[in-house]
């Protein structure tokens, strides 16, 4: 699998991702710096990490989906390349177009940092494979607007689509009002593009795939990723 990482000003993720990557993969993504024109050759996956690119100003990913980079994305999701946009990335993959809806201010208004439940709606994807349908995993999220919004024929488009990626759940899995921790449409954590080759999610999987640091639910999108080709076609 060969990877890349982008890089915008203000991102900080960056890092954790590339170790996500290297450990499933074996081997290390190209850093990509936001000015540039082209992935690089032979590019499967693109993935854009959290953080806080330009600041968060104007709105959050805004900025960074107008950088030169971008281009190139759209044209290789276009192709039926891969992309992941984790937490800022996900703003970003939303406001260039290459996902539906909006992320906007948490529920309460508050900056949310804590471990957290997911379902997995569905595992028949190049990003998913490695988990079973339904499993309960546990990541974490760490964001001040991770309220995803879209209008009602755009929700019920991705729901009978089966676009849903992760809901947002308790520990026992329940999808219930008071497992979501930002006022999420459905409690949605994430969302496919129709070819669901596209995948943007506000948690945060490459905190949780070394047990030192609280566990490794994490590693099965990585460890997915690395072996995409099984559910390339």
């Amino acid at each position: 699998m060969r990877s890349a990482v982008l890089l915008f000003p203000g991102l900080n993720r960056e890092g954790d991702v590339a170790r996500a990557l290297t450990q499933a993969s074996g081997q290390r993504p190209t850093i990509v710096w936001h000015a540039e024109h082209e992935l690089p050759a032979g590019t499967d996956v693109v993935v854009v990490p959290g953080g806080f690119s330009y600041g968060d100003y104007l709105r959050c990913g805004a900025i960074a989906a107008r950088a030169n980079i971008m281009n190139a994305v759209r044209a290789h999701a276009a192709r039926g390349g891969i992309v992941l946009g984790i937490c800022n990335g996900f703003q970003i993959l939303c406001e260039s177009g290459l996902l539906p809806g909006v992320l906007m201010r948490n529920r309460d208004l508050k900056f949310i940092c804590k471990m957290q439940h997911l379902r997995v709606e569905r595992a028949d994807t190049v990003f998913t494979h490695h988990y079973e349908q339904g499993q309960n995993i546990k990541v974490c999220i760490a964001h001040g607007e991770g309220n995803y919004v879209a209008d009602a024929a755009t929700i019920a488009q991705l729901e009978s689509d089966g676009r849903v990626a992760f809901r947002y759940a308790d520990e026992n899995g329940s999808i219930d009002g008071s497992a979501n921790p930002n006022g999420s449409i459905n409690g949605i954590a994430g969302i496919y593009s129709p070819n669901r080759r596209v995948l943007g999610m506000m948690p945060h999987p490459e905190d949780l795939i070394d047990s030192l640091v609280g566990g490794t639910d994490g590693c099965g999108l990585f460890e997915s990723l690395a072996q995409f080709q099984k559910l390339a076609a």
